[in-house]
C-alpha cells in the first residue's frame, strides 16, 4: 500500500517540476527547482538532472539526508491552490538518474531517491479549497 493517496499520486504524476530543500553544512537551507518522477515501485520521489552529481543539493543530501520536496500550483477556474509537501530521507544513488526524464538524454546517472516520512497536501480533491470553509489539509506521518 502506498504512503501517498490516489489524488496525491495523480498530482505527482501530472507535473514534472518541483522544489527541493536541503540544508548545507553551515545550517543554511537551500531551495532549488528540480525535475522529478514519482517512483510507484519504490513509493518514492526520484530527483535528478543535468550534472546532478556536481550540485550543491547532491552534496547537501549526502551529508544530511533530511530533505523536503514541494510541488505546488494554482488552478485558475475555479481558483484553487494545490500542493504536496514531502519530508523525508534522501538516498543518494550513483546510477539510474538517466531515466528520470526521458526528454533530456543528458541527465546524470546520480540522483536522489526521497523516502517519505511526512506528507502534507491540500487542494487535491475536486471541490476542495475554493473557499476557506472547504480548505482541508491532509497531514500525516508515514514510513
Amino acid at each position: 500500500m502506498s504512503a501517498f493517496t490516489p489524488p496525491e499520486i495523480e498530482y505527482l504524476t501530472s507535473q514534472g517540476l518541483a522544489r527541493l530543500a536541503t540544508v548545507g553544512p553551515d545550517g543554511q537551507p537551500h531551495v532549488v527547482p528540480v525535475t522529478y518522477t514519482f517512483n510507484a515501485e519504490e513509493d518514492t520521489i526520484d530527483v535528478g538532472g543535468v550534472d546532478f552529481g556536481a550540485t550543491k543539493k547532491w552534496r547537501d543530501a549526502q551529508a544530511n539526508p533530511r530533505v523536503t520536496f514541494l510541488l505546488d500550483d494554482v488552478l485558475r477556474d475555479p481558483r484553487r491552490a494545490r500542493a504536496i509537501e514531502v519530508r523525508g530521507q534522501a538516498e543518494a544513488l550513483a546510477t539510474g538518474g538517466g531515466t528520470i526524464n526521458p526528454r533530456f538524454p543528458n541527465f546524470a546517472e546520480e540522483f536522489l531517491r526521497i523516502h517519505p516520512t511526512r506528507i502534507v497536501s491540500w487542494g487535491l480533491a475536486d471541490g476542495t479549497g475554493t473557499t476557506a470553509a472547504e480548505f482541508r489539509v491532509n497531514s500525516r506521518a508515514v514510513g
